[in-house]
């Protein structure tokens, strides 16, 4: 029988050996690279072509809605099943628009894990139980309310690369190299990503990100 390969990006060592450990001992399943850095991740995940991505959310350098948004462009066969802290049914909502199948929570890892990886690679969405209930009380509370809530303007591929790297505390200088990009051009991208959400400020900046997941408190 042909084994699924996984490829599992988290920024936890222990924890990435511990998922490594519990799929090797599935006989359909193997472990074909790790990543604890998003775009170290999304490089390797261009390289090796796996089956399935199990990705956390945060990740640095990029996140894990960000490489997995990536990810389809590239390799649209991959697989992405996220795993997260989380609870929050907004990250949900962010992660299967990205083109994520599934989303469980870490505390939750064991045999639910490997019921998530099966759904998935069947091309089905798997939510783990607690996320599940919480999507559908988002839903029949979204169907009571009057009219959905403005949205921020959607910030394209480039300025979500450019504002992750800004609240982690990078420079322009810095995130120009990182990019590929000059100092000026950031600098445009950090204006439009200023417009587009409405905030002119780096504190404003990080408590964004801090509530969309795109780095950890």
């Amino acid at each position: 029988m042909t084994q699924l390969r996984i490829f599992v990006a988290d920024d936890h060592t222990l924890f990435r050996e511990g998922v490594r450990a519990l799929l090797e001992r599935q006989p359909s399943m193997t472990v074909i690279g790790e990543a604890g850095d998003g775009r170290e991740a999304l490089k390797r995940i261009e390289e090796t072509s796996p089956d399935i991505v199990i990705m956390d959310i945060v990740l640095p350098g990029l996140n894990g809605i960000e490489v997995t948004r990536q990810i389809r462009q590239i390799r649209p066969l991959t697989k992405v099943l996220m795993l997260s802290m989380y609870d929050d049914q907004e990250y949900v909502h962010e992660v299967l628009r990205a083109g994520a199948l599934g989303y469980i929570l870490k505390d939750s890892v064991g045999v639910e894990l490997i019921a998530a990886i099966e759904t998935v690679w069947r091309g089905e969405c798997f939510l783990c139980p607690v996320i599940a209930s919480k999507v559908v009380e988002h839903f029949v509370r979204r169907t009571e309310e009057p009219g959905p809530l403005p949205l921020p303007g959607e910030l394209t591929p480039r300025e979500r690369e450019v504002l992750q790297l800004v609240v982690e505390g990078h420079s322009n200088a810095q995130i120009g190299g990182r990019l590929g990009i000059s100092p000026k051009t950031v600098e445009v991208h950090r204006s439009h990503i200023g417009s587009k959400l409405a905030i002119r400020d780096l504190p404003g900046l990080v408590k964004y990100a801090i509530r969309r997941g795109l780095i950890k408190v």
